[in-house]
């Protein structure tokens, strides 16, 4: 019964050793990027922003509350929301939607980009709403009373059909 056990034993010791040899081995991390080729900031050697900047600027308050006079983190409303992103760039944009739209460079809608701002006609006949476009037919803004700053679609019926037109903060 012995010699046995010491086979049993030494069948798990080589089935052991085998797992050893095949199991994954992870090649090291890659080296960090060359801090030379990383943006060192948000603005552009030409002068303009850098849009990927605003939108991750925009994108990192998603859930924030909204809140009617809002321009900081305890709560927005849509135009204080582009403000506060806008002025951590330290650009200084007025609070007011219509006084936005009339602020940077008119753009087509198929010229969208991140950062670029998405004007919107939601109350009455002039624009009033006002959001920040993130990339691929999306913007982030703060909506009303009952929500929170989160990204919602261009494209969708609703926004789609009251869309008015798009700046660049430049």
């Amino acid at each position: 019964m012995r010699p046995a056990v010491g086979a049993i034993t030494l069948g798990f010791a080589l089935l052991a050793a085998g797992c050893a040899t095949t199991r994954v081995v992870r090649p090291p991390a890659p080296p960090p990027p060359d801090e030379a080729i990383l943006p060192s900031s948000p603005v552009l050697p030409s002068g303009g922003l850098d849009g990927f900047a605003l939108a991750s600027t925009a994108l990192s308050l998603q859930g924030v509350p909204y809140r009617s006079g809002g321009a900081d983190p305890s709560g927005f409303d849509c135009s204080g929301l582009v403000q506060f992103v806008l002025s951590r760039y330290g650009r200084s944009w007025p609070r007011v939607v219509r006084q936005q739209y009339e602020q940077g460079r008119p753009i087509r809608a198929e010229d969208i980009r991140p950062g670029d701002l998405v004007f919107f006609v939601t109350e009455g006949r002039h624009v009033s709403h006002v959001g920040i476009a993130i990339g691929g037919d999306r913007f982030v803004h703060a909506p009303n009373a009952r929500g929170v700053v989160r990204v919602e679609s261009l494209g969708s019926d609703y926004w789609s059909r009251r869309f008015v037109g798009a700046r660049r903060a430049e």
